[in-house]
Order: C-alpha cells, then sequence, then structure tokens
C-alpha cells in the first residue's frame, strides 16, 4: 500500500478540492485519513471533521467519518498523548484505513504548522508512515515563492520525501510560468502541475447556505439547487438599485430586511437566486406568493442586515457530495495539469 501525505503551506490554498480531484483522476481504490481535524461537524451526537465526512462519501468508504480523525482539539492531545502514543495511534488508524487499498491519502491540517505542538503536523506525520508528502501551495504569486523559499531554507527539501508540488489556483497559468517558474525550479521543487483557477469552484448553491446560516426556508423551494455568483446587500430605496449593474447580474443573493418589499419586489424580477431577509421579518403573504412562483428562495434569519453580510463574506464555498459538476470538473483540472504519474 502507497502512502500520500497531502499538505498545505496556506489554508484554503485548496487541498481538499486537489485531493478529491486527485482520488479521482487516478483510478485507484484510494483509503482516506486526516490524524488531526480541524473542520468540526457535529453529526448523529458524534464529532466529525468535514474533509473526512465528504471523502467518506466520495469515496464510498465503509464505517464513519469519526475514525478517520484521532482527535480534534490540542488541549486534549496533550494531556492523553505524548509522541510515542501519538506515531503508534496514527500508524494504526493508517493501517485501517488503508486495508485492501492501492493508496492511502493522509490529508493534514489548514497548513505545514498545523499540530506541530503535537506531534500530528503533516511533516511528522510523513515521518511516522514513511510516505511521500504531496505539497499545495495557493495564493498570490509571491507567496508562493515566500513560502517555498522558506520551506528549503529552513527545514530543507532533502530532509522530506516529497513527491513534489502542485501550485494551485492561478489566475494567469501562462504568465506564472513565463515570470515565477524558472524562481520556483531554482529552489530544487518537483513541480508536478499548476492548476488554473477557476469561478466555477467559487460559487456555492442556495442548500449550501441554508446548512451554513441555518436560515429558514418560507418561499421558493424549488431553486435550493439555484447557484449563487454575486452578492448585493438591499438597504437603500430599489429605485437606488434598479441601474446599478451589480443589481442586474444574474444569479445574485440579495440580502435585505424582510419590509423591504420594494427591493424584494425587484429582486424577483432581476435573476435573482435567493434572497435572505433579515431580523426575523416576514414579507407580506403576496410576495411569498410571487417568490413560490418565480423558484427563488427566501431565507429568514435573526440577525441584521451588517451581520448577515459579514457572515456570508466569510463564508468559504466548500465541496459538498451533491457537488457532481465540480467533482468531475476537479478530475478534469487534475487530468489536463497534473503529472500524475510523477506522484
Amino acid at each position: 500500500m502507497e502512502k500520500l501525505i497531502i499538505a498545505s503551506t496556506q489554508k484554503r490554498a485548496g487541498k481538499t478540492s486537489v485531493t478529491v480531484g486527485l482520488t479521482k483522476a487516478l483510478g485507484k481504490s484510494c483509503g482516506y485519513l486526516k490524524p488531526f481535524g480541524d473542520r468540526l461537524l457535529y453529526r448523529k451526537k458524534q464529532l466529525w471533521d468535514y474533509d473526512a465526512a465528504l471523502m467518506s462519501s466520495i469515496l464510498g468508504l465503509e464505517g464513519t467519518p469519526e475514525n478517520m480523525s484521532i482527535g480534534f482539539e490540542h488541549s486534549k492531545f496533550r494531556y492523553i498523548y505524548d509522541e510515542e502514543t501519538t506515531k503508534a495511534k496514527v500508524i494504526e488508524r493508517a493501517a485501517e484505513a488503508g486495508r485492501d487499498k492501492d493508496l492511502l491519502i493522509v490529508e493534514g491540517g489548514g497548513d505545514l504548522r498545523y499540530g506541530a505542538s503535537i506531534h500530528l503536523d503533516a511533516l511528522s506525520v510523513a515521518g511516522y508512515l514513511s510516505g511521500r508528502l504531496l505539497l499545495i501551495v495557493g495564493g498570490d504569486e509571491y507567496v508562493i515563492l515566500d513560502d517555498l523559499t522558506f520551506i528549503k531554507e529552513n527545514i530543507g527539501f532533502d530532509k522530506i520525501n516529497l513527491a513534489g508540488v502542485i501550485i494551485n489556483n492561478v489566475k494567469d497559468v501562462q504568465d506564472f510560468k513565463e515570470t515565477h517558474l524558472r524562481s520556483v525550479n531554482n529552489l530544487g521543487v518537483n513541480v508536478l502541475g499548476i492548476i488554473p483557477h477557476v469561478p466555477e469552484l467559487t460559487y456555492m448553491s442556495v442548500r449550501y447556505l441554508i446548512e451554513r446560516t441555518f436560515a429558514k426556508v418560507i418561499a421558493g423551494e424549488g431553486g435550493l439547487d439555484n447557484i449563487v455568483k454575486n452578492v448585493f446587500i438591499g438597504a437603500l430605496s430599489a429605485g437606488s438599485y434598479v441601474n446599478n449593474p451589480a443589481f442586474t447580474k444574474e444569479c445574485k443573493l440579495i440580502i435585505t430586511g424582510g419590509d423591504r418589499s420594494d427591493i424584494i419586489l425587484a429582486a424577483l424580477e432581476s435573476g435573482t437566486s435567493c434572497i435572505i431577509l433579515t431580523n426575523n421579518i416576514l414579507p407580506p403573504s403576496i410576495i411569498i406568493s410571487k417568490a413560490h412562483s418565480a423558484n427563488v428562495p427566501l431565507l429568514l434569519v435573526p440577525w441584521d442586515t451588517h451581520y448577515t453580510a459579514k457572515q456570508i463574506d466569510g463564508m468559504e464555498a466548500l465541496l459538498t457530495k451533491d457537488d457532481s459538476e465540480k467533482i468531475e470538473l476537479l478530475k478534469r483540472l487534475v487530468l489536463d495539469n497534473v503529472d500524475i504519474s510523477g506522484i
């Protein structure tokens, strides 16, 4: 059984998305383990890691996602496990997760150093399992160069069993190759691929919004799979918005109060994917009926418009098991842009 530890230098580098695309592109039977969970879910009176639950569903793995992580809290580990018992636990779980599989994927935490104080950072785990490390880097071009230079100067690539590096979410691949790739190669890094930025992967569905905000659906249940591409805050009069270019965009989310009938009506007639009504204020029944007929979900939340907008702005469009089009897109991106044979 081969073991591949997948880590990233920064949070939101797209580690889990690349992992999904890679498992689909490889065409091998894969097991999965995330020793130190960092995206908590509470399901069936148990704590799960979001990524573990996702990979369990996508790969059709037996057992519960709970068993794919050893734990979730630094404080608990510090008082229960030392380095040797942590190592033994990782090896034990890896043997279970990889049984009868061609490849075991082991995913690190948010970034390369996450879990270091309790011996569960990605480098330590790679050492425990004698596995190869696949590093996902992303972000601004100079952040990528900074991260890789820091690793070379402070750790040394010769001290890591490195399968290679995948540079992810690059907005202009050709420009990156012409301007920065030589500097990366000069660090002695094996670049396995450069994956372009794809806007579709950043969009979220209304159904996902509901799950993340715990909003109540009061109309438009037929539009829960609508995609949100733009967010618009309705705080002024409708007349101030109708000629605003942002308001005329399709697939938009409108955040406004339930008492703003003028904005809600204008939104229902302008290619809106969803309307979030704030402060628990219900609009008149005729508007609810219009939204239902147009299959535009009306979601009710208890918070004010400012807080709701801030909550949405900080929300990450995480992949879900039902995002079949995104999953297929990720597979295609890996096949088209990554040297799989090098892995």
